[in-house]
């Protein structure tokens, strides 16, 4: 038997799951399972920084209503109350575990504006806050004893009656699919951008936690809400952090126009990510745009010495990527797929209808972030709500019952059956280019605008891909490091998802933060103030709408 017991199994180690596992390895066996090494985990690649109410002028309330009024009113407001209430805790905790935060001429940890924040509150390491983050807190996990499983791929979850025992996993190395036992099972993979071709997640952003949730019987909710980062390198859509307009660039059309003005006059550049990206696509849709193409965002007024010093690594990318000094000319723009603000359905202490499988960071949809996520927030979250997971964990994992050994020994067997037919078929479809046809649909078709016969002709062709999907081959036999093999997989995870979020974008008949709807401009609070869950039973997914936590503030127009 090819079985390895944990009392915690953690697939995932970017921010959110190494939280988890800090909270709880002192106390539990708890294992991690990453088919990257932690430190090439996609937490390493955000860049802006972290949200804290440190500041005297402002609050944690002030904080939780930026939140809500970003998310268009669709976060649960209870959740939002822990993340603004939690959030200098969670900044100053890392500070001490050695995160070299950016400082103020006295001392203290600078903080920068980022849109929709009524405050500077955005706690940076220069524009590298993640990569500072992701190192501390990994290093602090080693000092409590994880037990990784790096270059591991999960395969599937599983379960026993309404309680999860564990999941298999393919050794990347070895080509072996193992079993894992174990009494809970946390899903930390991070969000699923790859499903389009134009995005700044890395590679390995494939939604695969979610797919598998979704495959055992848990519901995925708020698929829809995808967003769409203003400002990415227009060419290799690398990440230009909200950061460079906290700092107080601009965006400016072919006229040489700052045409923020037309879209949010109060805020401008800084309103929230959902608006600046409608207003860039709309400025290059109607002509506006440098070659039809893209908009610039000009930094060349802040000075050398403050590019230097707060916006080094964005500098370095302009450069190696476009070609491009931002200290001496502006930076060519265009929006591109970002952050995932649905996710596995899962309450506050992250966990879901199934017993012993629990959600967290981008991978969750606790709908902290509703229908817009706020820049600054996301990092935030895996900290606040790894601990909290952790510690709910901790709470339930005391009266736990022993995993089935055996259901988990079946299913490493059916799933070894099932590579090994994929290994050996010799011909047929190319992986690649279904991807290829997957990513460029989704762009074309599911992107910041959306009307019915897109969806609908984007949801057939999706049908169409997984229709063909069962007939792909590998390409070659050998197990050791096969990547054709963890891609073929991978696409079988991003065809499941690019299904829902296409199911969920047709049915939201509005327009709401990140979802906008050309025949359906309008907010709908009467019918569409709910969150949308998505459920699996057998070969159908089941779509249906549940209530939004309200409470602190009451539902309002949006306006910047």
């Amino acid at each position: 038997m090819m079985l390895h017991k944990h009392d915690v199994l953690i697939i995932g180690a970017g921010l959110a799951g190494l939280r988890v596992a800090i909270e709880l390895a002192e106390t539990y066996d708890t294992a991690i399972l990453s088919k990257v090494h932690p430190l090439r985990s996609h937490s390493v690649a955000a860049q802006g920084g972290i949200n804290a109410s440190l500041g005297e002028d402002d609050s944690w309330e002030q904080h939780a209503f930026d939140t809500v009024k970003g998310s268009d009113y669709l976060a649960d407001q209870d959740v939002v109350e822990i993340l603004a209430k939690e959030a200098p805790r969670a900044v100053i905790e890392n500070e001490r575990w050695g995160t070299a935060f950016s400082r103020t001429d006295d001392g203290r940890i600078a903080q920068r504006p980022f849109g929709g924040a009524g405050y500077p509150r955005t706690c940076y390491a220069a524009d590298r806050t993640g990569h500072n983050l992701l190192h501390t807190t990994f290093e602090q996990a080693l000092r409590v004893g994880v037990k990784f499983y790096n270059e591991w791929f999960a395969t599937s979850l599983v379960r026993d009656g309404n309680h999860v025992c564990g999941l298999t996993a393919l050794e990347i190395a070895s080509g072996d699919v193992y079993g894992f036992v174990g009494k809970a099972v946390v899903i930390a993979t991070g969000g699923f951008g790859r499903v389009y071709s134009h995005s700044t997640n890395a590679v390995i952003n494939t939604g695969d936690g979610c797919a598998l949730a979704l495959r055992v019987g848990a519901p995925l909710k708020d698929m829809e809400f995808v967003q769409f980062h203003p400002t990415t390198l227009f060419g290799s859509s690398i990440l230009i952090s909200e950061a460079a307009r906290g700092e107080g660039g601009y965006l400016i059309n072919a006229r040489g126009e700052r045409f923020m003005s037309k879209y949010a006059p109060k805020n401008m550049e800084l309103a929230p990510r959902d608006i600046v990206a409608r207003a860039i696509r709309t400025e290059i849709d109607e002509g506006r745009g440098s070659e039809d193409q893209y908009v610039h965002l000009d930094l060349r007024h802040l000075g050398k010495e403050k590019i230097l010093e707060r916006l080094p690594g964005i500098r370095e990318i302009s450069i190696d990527f476009a070609g491009v000094d931002p200290i001496h000319e502006p930076v060519p723009i265009t929006p591109a797929q970002h952050y995932s603000m649905g996710g596995v359905h899962c309450d506050k202490h992250g966990m879901t209808p199934i017993s012993g499988l629990y959600a967290v960071g981008e991978a969750a949809c606790m709908s902290v972030h509703g229908a817009n996520r706020l820049g600054g927030n996301s990092l935030l979250e895996t900290l606040v709500f790894g601990r909290i997971v952790g510690q709910q964990i901790a709470e339930n994992l005391r009266n736990a019952a022993e995993p089935s050994s055996e259901r988990v020994d079946d299913e490493a067997f059916r799933i070894r059956q099932k590579l090994q037919e994929l290994l050996l078929k010799e011909r047929g479809e190319s992986p690649s280019e279904i991807r290829e046809v997957l990513g460029e649909t989704m762009d074309r078709l599911v992107g910041i605008f959306r009307k019915e016969s897109d969806l609908k002709a984007a949801l057939s062709m999706i049908h169409h891909l997984k229709e063909r999907f069962p007939n792909v081959s590998v390409g070659h036999v050998d197990r050791r490091f096969n990547y054709s093999l963890i891609r073929v997989l991978e696409l079988e995870n991003m065809l499941d998802l690019a299904e829902v979020i296409t199911m969920g974008a047709l049915k939201r008949r509005e327009s709401r933060g990140a979802h906008w709807r050309l025949d359906y401009p309008e907010r709908d609070d009467q019918k569409f103030l709910k969150h949308s869950l998505f459920t699996r039973i057998e070969d159908y997914v089941k779509t249906e709408l549940i209530d939004v936590n309200l409470g602190m503030f009451e539902v309002k127009e949006r306006t910047y």
